[in-house]
């Protein structure tokens, strides 16, 4: 299966917050060039699925004003973006270090901010991956967030296992508002 993994555009907020799970907004004018670079990029007819937030479905809205064979966005809360509870809207830079620590010594299973660990957010990607292969769909387009890219990408090296340590987690992942192939 092949997927192309759109991230969402520039967010209407502060640089250095951590903003996971909250609902910011994109930037219009970041959005419509995510969408025509998204366009120009994508094979005709692929089907397409988009985040639950506001500023993936922007993204996914405008692209389909510029593609209309896509057809209609499925919206799936799997592609939701890391909740980070009580660090949501923080900056990073007031996250104390010690809360980067414990979640560096447990990064499958500890809950950064209280709400969501990666294993949670691999272990849901990896639910929609096997739900599109099983259902035959050999490639498909996402609207997401650099957390799912990521536990996507992590899921292409070492498949639906256990993450045993922040090593294994994807450093890159693209810049908002750009795209990521990757086959399975």
């Amino acid at each position: 299966m092949k997927l192309w993994l759109i991230r969402h555009a520039a967010v209407a907020l502060p640089d250095g917050l951590c903003y996971g799970i909250t609902d910011a907004p994109a930037r219009a004018e970041a959005t419509v060039a995510a969408a025509q670079a998204a366009a120009a990029a994508l094979p005709r007819f692929v089907p397409l699925w988009v985040s639950g937030l506001t500023r993936a479905q922007q993204l996914a809205a405008v692209l389909q004003r510029e593609r209309p064979d896509l057809g209609a966005a499925r919206v799936d809360t799997r592609l939701n973006e890391m909740d980070f509870g009580r660090w949501e809207m923080q900056p990073w830079a007031a996250v104390p270090r010690a809360a980067f620590d414990d979640w560096m010594a447990d990064f499958a299973l500890h809950r950064f901010g209280g709400e969501e660990c990666t294993q949670q957010v691999i272990d849901r990607v990896a639910s929609l991956v096997l739900e599109l292969h099983g259902a035959g769909i050999r490639e498909a387009a996402w609207v997401t967030h650099a957390g799912v890219i990521r536990a996507a990408s992590y899921l292409k090296a070492h498949g639906p296992r256990r993450i045993g340590s922040a090593s294994e987690w994807p450093r890159e992942a693209p810049a908002q508002g750009e795209l990521q192939v990757i086959e399975f």
